[in-house]
């Protein structure tokens, strides 16, 4: 056996391809307090916005992104972020969730 290349994750073995992470030109960051999800047999819609609350009797929902995921992705996604999650909470403590009121359009989660 020969020894691991130390410019080369611990979990990648020698049969594994190298992983090179990119970005498009145009990709860009963004923060959402505000995600909507959809489905259907192909596929599950992401759309993120940011939410905002001018009056006591209305909320406002600024939609600026949407992602389309295999099903397959989105298990993955549900995977990773339960984990970092678990995690996040183990060092920062209990996260806890606020009910919001449920718009006509679906649900604001």
């Amino acid at each position: 056996m020969s020894p691991q290349n130390p410019n080369q994750p611990p979990h990648q073995g020698q049969d594994q391809p190298t992983l090179k992470l990119t970005s498009t030109e145009d990709y860009r960051d963004g923060y959402a307090n505000s995600v909507q999800v959809r489905m259907s047999v192909w596929d599950f819609f992401l759309v993120f916005g940011t939410m905002s609350q001018q009056s006591a009797e209305e909320l406002t929902v600024k939609n600026f992104q949407g992602i389309y995921l295999s099903p397959q992705q989105a298990k993955a996604l549900w995977n990773v972020l339960g984990h970092n999650l678990a995690q996040y909470e183990q060092a920062f403590g209990s996260i806890t969730l606020e009910q919001l009121p449920q718009s006509g359009g679906g649900p604001v989660n």
